[in-house]
């Protein structure tokens, strides 16, 4: 489609693309993932693999989107034929992710109101799962939860009302207003944090380096893993958003400033963790190891728990805390819904208006299967299948897709190199052609091998409902990518467009 949407400027951009790095995973993720890996020490191999993988995959995908002016699948579909899949295969995970992802983000919104009168009282866990959630079995979807309905019916109403607005005037705008204020809000919390009682033994624990541990291979792997995840790399979110830059757009800078960023904010969010963990250990009177616990149980139960044992502005803080939630949620949302709205606008030649209202619409439907009694149940399920067998191994077949069959890592450097004051040397290609591929390559070994062995969730869930929404949605987003491949594009769509600034699509 000729008449492309475009970023006002490369602030926009990178706001954007800050915006979807920065997800609520970050949050809880890093910080978990770094105390069980080393603490202090783990920051080397993240370091490590942020350069030779995070910063190198960003370039790539910024160089894709902005040289070939496409969605993923139409942009990788114009690097060579047999991408195009590739790129289906991206937005069919994203899709999945979405339809999910905005569930969490209805309970942030929810817990934000709770939070005016502290009402998940002390036992938070029991209140999280059988008050506001009530879970339920796993043999039937059971009823909806209206606590969570009200609120995800909003938060749709939210991304659908910003990408309805286009790229500039809705996405562009609401990050440049969310990121700003997200920083500022978290920023608060981890100054408050800092300053409780215990919070240094806290940070102590999250930093204090076992370096035994940089010599174990897991580690690295771990790292690397954090990376890919916490970055958007492989959801096809960084290739859409690249194709809407102005054609003067240094986009090795971009990554880097993006990459540096995303890593700034997970520390961030490290310290805010790990000092109301501390102080959370002190106030009960046991060590800080006894207090640390990763996923929706941090956010959710374990926060509301240090909330409540605050001397003093419990109800500020706790709504500070699941706000930010909730505007790091949404960021991440609009930029996930974003890719397949691209997508479909591109290949069945449709207004942006009716690819939004179809495929905004499809996934708000589904999504409110995640509201009803089996919400929790299927959403572990879904997000651990999707994140393992999804995201990394499309960005490893994306890799080596670039990088050996299509033999398109010097022409993309060079283009890249053409519209950015800093220039990549070796270390770009040989991060790509080499290093990514093996460490990818082997953790998709690993977690193919540890999964075929011993069932997720170590029997907590019946073979049957791991089968139905956990293997099968993951193997049905290939599927899918591949069907869609097969329907033709309209016109002169795979041919290189010629690259001029365009104004954004209204229609």
């Amino acid at each position: 489609m000729e008449n492309r949407a475009q970023f006002g400027s490369r602030a926009g951009f990178i706001f954007a693309a800050v915006g979807s790095a920065i997800g609520l995973g970050n949050i809880w993720r890093f910080p978990a993932v770094a105390y069980d890996n080393g603490g202090g020490a783990f920051f080397l191999p993240y370091l490590f693999a942020l350069l030779t993988a995070g910063i190198p995959l960003l370039i790539l995908e910024f160089a894709i989107g902005h040289k070939y002016r496409g969605s993923a699948p139409l942009s990788l579909a114009r690097v060579k034929r047999g991408g195009e899949w590739i790129g289906w295969w991206q937005i069919s995970i994203s899709f999945v992710i979405a339809t999910y992802y905005a569930v969490i983000i209805a309970w942030a919104l929810a817990y934000t109101y709770f939070s005016f009168k502290l009402e998940w009282g002390t036992d938070t866990t029991p209140f999280l799962i059988e008050n506001y959630l009530k879970v339920g079995g796993t043999e039937t979807f059971g009823s909806f939860v209206p606590g969570v309905l009200i609120p995800l019916i909003l938060v749709w109403l939210i991304v659908l009302g910003i990408l309805f607005a286009g790229v500039k005037k809705g996405i562009e705008m609401a990050t440049k207003i969310m990121i700003p204020l997200l920083v500022v809000l978290f920023l608060i919390i981890v100054i408050r944090a800092v300053t409780l009682d215990g919070a240094m033994e806290g940070l102590n624990q999250f930093f204090k380096p076992d370096w035994s541990m940089i010599t174990n291979g897991k580690v690295w792997v771990a790292a690397y893993g954090q990376i890919f995840f916490s970055l958007s790399i492989g959801f096809a979110i960084m290739i859409t958003y690249s194709s809407y830059l102005p054609k003067k757009s240094d986009i090795t800078n971009s990554a880097f400033i993006t990459g540096f960023a995303n890593s700034g904010f997970e520390l961030l969010a490290g310290f805010g963790v790990f000092a109301a963990l501390g102080f959370m250990a002190a106030q009960q009177g046991v060590p800080v190891n006894e207090v640390v616990k990763g996923g929706v149980i941090l956010a959710f139960s374990i926060f509301p728990t240090i909330i409540n044992q605050l001397p003093a502005f419990n109800e500020i803080f706790g709504i500070l805390f699941f706000v930010s939630l909730t505007l790091a949620g949404l960021t991440s949302l609009i930029s996930i819904v974003e890719t397949y709205i691209a997508g479909i606008q591109e290949k069945f030649n449709i207004s942006r208006a009716k690819a939004v209202t179809f495929g905004g619409g499809v996934t708000a439907i589904i999504s409110l299967a995640f509201a009803t009694q089996n919400g929790l149940n299927l959403l572990d399920v879904a997000d651990y299948f999707i994140n393992q067998f999804g995201v990394a191994m499309a960005g490893l077949f994306e890799v080596i897709f670039i990088a050996w069959f299509a033999k398109q890592l010097k022409p993309l450097q060079a283009h890249a190199d053409s519209v950015s004051d800093i220039r990549l040397g070796a270390w770009w290609r040989i991060s790509l052609s080499i290093i990514t591929p093996v460490v990818l390559g082997y953790m998709m070994f690993d977690n193919l091998r540890q999964n075929l062995t011993a069932e997720y969730g170590g029997g907590d869930y019946p073979r049957e409902f791991l089968f139905k929404y956990g293997w099968t949605v993951a193997i049905g987003a290939i599927l899918v990518g591949v069907l869609i491949t097969l329907k033709p594009w309209k016109g002169q769509a795979l041919e290189q467009p010629a690259f001029e600034d365009k104004k954004e699509e209204v229609s």
